[in-house]
C-alpha cells in the first residue's frame, strides 16, 4: 500500500492511496480460502470446493469487502502515521470511471483513491487558575418562603358556590365559555368551555379578568383587550380582540389555612416541615440559576483566551443545526426577519459567529478535559439513560433500545455530563469570588444575545 499526502493546507489534508492488484488479490485469496469451510455449493463437498470455483461466484461480492477493509486500513494507517486527530470521518474519493471499478472488482487493476480530511486544531491550554470569576448568590429569605407557602394554600383552598344574583368579586373563581374574535373573526386558541378563572390571578390576557368583576351567572358579555405586544403568537400580538363571554357559575373562595392540616395535606408533618421543602426547593432553583450564571460567564472567559482555527465542516454543521432552529421559531412564531428588524442576510452572518463561538469552546472544553483526564463512566451515562427514558412514560424500554442500539445517540448523553465535569473541573480550580444579590437580581433575564451563545457544541 501507498500512501502520499497531496495537500498540507490549514486543517485540511488530502491523501493518494495506491493499493496494488496484488494485495488485494492477496487479499481476495485468504477471505475466499475461508469461506470455503463456510458455504455449500451443490456439486462439491463443504470444504472441497476449489478457489477458482468460489472466485468465479463470489469473486465481485468478497472483492467489494476487500477494498472497504484497505480503504479502513489506509485511514487508520494515515491517521496513526501521522498523528492525526480527525474533526470529521474522512471523505474517499473512489474512481469514476466505471472500466476501472471493474478492473479493481476484478483483480486486474490497482485500487488508487482519494482521501479528504480535516483535522483538529492544535492549541495550548491555558492555566484554568488565571481566570477570576463571580459567582452570584442569594439567599432565601423568610418573606419569600411565606409567600410560596401562600401560593400553595390558594391552590388548594376550596371554593363554594354563590347564592343565586349574587355578583362575581376580586378572588372568587367563575366558570365561564368564551368564544374570542379578532375584526369579527373567530381565531384559533380564542374560544373554550366551562374554563375555570380566578378573577385576579393573573393567568388570562391583561384586562380580561378585571371586566369579570360584577357578572352574575347566566349573565353574557363581552370583554374587549388587546393582546401584548410581546404576545408568544405573532400573529395575535398587539391585536385588539373582543371574548363573547357567557358566565356558567361564580365560586367564592373559602378560608385560606396555612395550617398543619394543609401540610399534612402535602405529605408533610407539619408547617414547619412544609416551609423547610418550600425553602430547599427555592434553595435549589437559587443554586441552579447560580451556577448557569457563572457558567455563562467561564465560557465567555474562555472564548476570550483562545483564538485558533476551527475545521470549516464542524462549522458548518454547526451552523445548519442553528439556522435551522432560527427557521423553525421564526414559522411557528409566524415571525419575519424583517419583524426581528434585520434580514436573512445580516441573521446568517451574526448565527455564523455563533456557530463558530460554540465549536471554539467545544474544542476548547474537550482539550481542558483531556489535559485534565476528565472520564465519563458507564455508569453515569446509564443513570442519564434512565432519566431519559422515564421521561418518556410507558415507553421506557423502547427508550432504552433505541439508545443502547446506536452509540452516536449514546454519545449525545456522555457530551453534557463530560461538559458539566469539565466546567466543574474548571470552577474548582479557578478564582471565583461569590457576590451576594437579592433574588430580582439573580434571576434577571440574561440578554437575548447571552442564550443564543453559551452552549458548546458537543
Amino acid at each position: 500500500m501507498q500512501v502520499t499526502q497531496t495537500l498540507d493546507e490549514g486543517l485540511k489534508r488530502e491523501f493518494k492511496i495506491v493499493v496494488p492488484a496484488q494485495d488485494l488479490d492477496a487479499r481476495l485469496i485468504e477471505r475466499l480460502t475461508s469461506l470455503k469451510d463456510r458455504v455449500n455449493i451443490n456439486g462439491f463437498r463443504k470444504g472441497k470446493v476449489p478457489l477458482a470455483h468460489l472466485k468465479k461466484l463470489y469473486g465481485k461480492s468478497v472483492m467489494a469487502e476487500v477494498v472497504e477493509q484497505a480503504v479502513a486500513d489506509a485511514n487508520r494507517k494515515i491517521v496513526d502515521d501521522n498523528g492525526l486527530k480527525l474533526a470529521m470521518q474522512p471523505k474517499v474519493n473512489f474512481p469514476e470511471d466505471k472500466d476501472e471499478v471493474e478492473g479493481v472488482l476484478s483483480g486486474k487493476s490497482d485500487l488508487s483513491l482519494g482521501v479528504e480530511l480535516e483535522v483538529l486544531p492544535t492549541f495550548e491550554v491555558k492555566d484554568v487558575s488565571e481566570l477570576k470569576l463571580e459567582k452570584l448568590v442569594a439567599e432565601v429569605e423568610d418573606a419569600e418562603v411565606d409567600e410560596a407557602v401562600e401560593r400553595i394554600a390558594k391552590q388548594n383552598q376550596s371554593f363554594t358556590p354563590k347564592g343565586e344574583g349574587e355578583a362575581a368579586a376580586d378572588g372568587d373563581r367563575v366558570t365561564i365559555d368564551f368564544v374570542g374574535t379578532i375584526d369579527g373573526e373567530a381565531f384559533e386558541g380564542g374560544s373554550a368551555t366551562d374554563q375555570p378563572l380566578t378573577i385576579g390571578s393573573n393567568t388570562f390576557i391583561p384586562g380580561f379578568e378585571e371586566q369579570l368583576v360584577g357578572v352574575k351567572t347566566g349573565d353574557e358579555t363581552v370583554v374587549k383587550v388587546s393582546f401584548p405586544e410581546a404576545y408568544g403568537a405573532a400573529n395575535l400580538a398587539g391585536k385588539a380582540a373582543e371574548f363573547a363571554v357567557t358566565v356558567k357559575g361564580i365560586e367564592a373562595p373559602g378560608a385560606l389555612s396555612i395550617d398543619d392540616e394543609l401540610a399534612k395535606g402535602m405529605g408533610f408533618e407539619d408547617v414547619a416541615g412544609l416551609k423547610d421543602a418550600v425553602r430547599t426547593q427555592i434553595s435549589t432553583e437559587y443554586a441552579r440559576v447560580s451556577r448557569q450564571r457563572v457558567k455563562r460567564e467561564l465560557l465567555d472567559a474562555l472564548d476570550g483566551q483562545y483564538d485558533f482555527a476551527l475545521p470549516p465542516t464542524l462549522v458548518e454543521q454547526e451552523f445548519e443545526n442553528v439556522w435551522r432552529q432560527v427557521e423553525q421559531d421564526l414559522a411557528r412564531s409566524g415571525r419575519t426577519f424583517a419583524d426581528e428588524e434585520t434580514t436573512e442576510d445580516e441573521a446568517k452572518a451574526e448565527y455564523r459567529k455563533i456557530a463558530e463561538r460554540r465549536v471554539r469552546l467545544g474544542l476548547v472544553l474537550a482539550e481542558i478535559g483531556e489535559t485534565h483526564e476528565v472520564k465519563v463512566t458507564d455508569d453515569e451515562v446509564t443513570r442519564a439513560l434512565v432519566e431519559r427514558a422515564r421521561q418518556f412514560p410507558g415507553q421506557e424500554q423502547q427508550v432504552w433500545d433505541f439508545y443502547r442500539q446506536r452509540p452516536e445517540a449514546l454519545a449525545e448523553l456522555r457530551a453534557p455530563i463530560f461538559e458539566d465535569k469539565v466546567v466543574d473541573l474548571v470552577l474548582e480550580k479557578a478564582s471565583v469570588a461569590e457576590r451576594k444579590v437579592g433574588k430580582d437580581e439573580l434571576l434577571a433575564e440574561p440578554d437575548a444575545d447571552e442564550t443564543k451563545t453559551d452552549q458548546p457544541s458537543a
